[in-house]
């Protein structure tokens, strides 16, 4: 896209990141209903006046509204639940939303989220099979004056083939091995230029923990491609690791250990888009994933309106036996939607902050 103005760019890269993560969320919701047997009557991506629809013989309409901003799944009876007998007219028995069990809803509900969450793996599983996985590597790069590394007579530019005898191929193996071992000889295979030698170099132990430690740094970025299956594991996981991450650093931000202007909203996203797109292909591919992850947790949270809302509500019914009553909901909802719209707001204002719109605006105040 570099033909293209940079303005176009960045809207292109943004309603492209935006459209896949809505259509895989959405998608979840409706795989799921058509499996737990609730009719689907519209699968709509963007809000407003459809710039493009067909049904299919489902009678499911499929649409693309023109605000890109979200997406929904309308499906049968889910707006009528607890309103009383549905119209015979259009009432199809058995494939309502609200007829189905609790369990069946909370499929449903939690498949959304599911669904970005294996998005986010597979992502990171095809960036780590094609252009590899980022690890530390075993190259030294400064070597501490008086350490370990130093008595032994390591020097910045080696690398660290192997220790008593054990291959390590990436810095946090190394460190594996070196942390018990303080005060312990360790033989080190080091290979410097086009020769290897060993040496041997005994850990001294930090005086914070007592861990063992060489004295250098190292760790530099390098990447290693995986096979299809190692690819997959290692996307895993680093969905789940990104995932921990995510929820931490907003327990900071509850907490005020991290300040709120963190708090993006859309404008942000379409910022960060442009620049992640510029930047090549795997670089938006991992932006996606990341954002489909933050997607599913935001999704997750327990807030009426959100799925993690109604997954709420499902686990209390089924604790309860029985719903919880038409005014609770309505209350929860109202509630959810007042912190949902303070939370947009204050994303905006800092959206607008960081793009110096506020102080563009005040300087003709003042």
């Amino acid at each position: 896209m570099e033909f293209l103005p940079e303005p176009f760019r960045t809207l292109i890269s943004f309603a492209v990141v935006l459209g896949v993560l809505i259509f895989v969320h959405e998608m979840g919701h409706y795989l799921a209903a058509r499996w737990r047997g609730v009719h689907v009557e519209r699968f709509s991506i963007g809000f407003g006046r459809a710039v493009w629809q067909r049904t299919d013989a489902r009678g499911c309409e499929w649409r693309v509204g023109w605000i890109p901003l979200g997406g929904y799944v309308k499906m049968h009876g889910m707006e009528h639940a607890g309103e009383g007998d549905p119209d015979p007219a259009t009432h199809r028995p058995g494939e309502a939303f609200h007829e189905k069990s609790v369990g069946d809803r909370a499929i449903v509900v939690a498949a959304g989220p599911i669904f970005n969450f294996l998005l986010a793996a597979i992502l990171f599983a095809g960036v780590f099979a094609t252009v590899g996985q980022p690890v530390g590597s075993t190259a030294v790069q400064t070597v501490m004056a008086g350490s370990a590394a130093d008595r032994a007579g390591l020097q910045p530019g080696d690398r660290i083939l192997a220790l008593d005898g054990e291959p390590v191929a990436r810095f946090d193996e190394l460190q594996r091995h070196i942390q018990p071992r303080a005060g312990q000889p360790v033989e080190v295979l080091v290979r410097r230029g086009e020769a290897e030698m060993k040496v041997i170099a005994t850990p001294a132990a930090r005086t914070e923990d007592g861990r063992g430690m060489l004295g250098i740094t190292g760790g530099a970025m390098e990447r290693e491609r995986l096979d299809p299956f190692s690819a997959v594991a290692a996307g895993t996981w680093h969905m789940v690791v990104v995932s921990g991450q995510t929820l931490q650093g907003v327990w900071q931000m509850i907490s005020g250990q991290r300040g709120a202007d963190e708090i993006g909203g859309p404008l942000r996203i379409a910022q960060l888009s442009g620049e992640v797109a510029e930047m090549g292909i795997v670089s938006l591919v991992t932006f996606i994933a990341l954002l489909s992850i933050n997607l599913a947790l935001i999704n997750l949270f327990p807030i009426p309106i959100l799925d993690g809302g109604h997954l709420v509500f499902y686990a209390a019914e089924a604790i309860r036996g029985r719903p919880l009553t038409a005014r609770a909901q309505e209350y929860a909802f109202r509630g959810g939607f007042a912190l949902l719209a303070t939370l947009m707001i204050l994303a905006t204002w800092n959206d607008l902050t960081q793009l110096g719109v506020v102080r563009w605006v005040t300087s003709f105040i003042g």
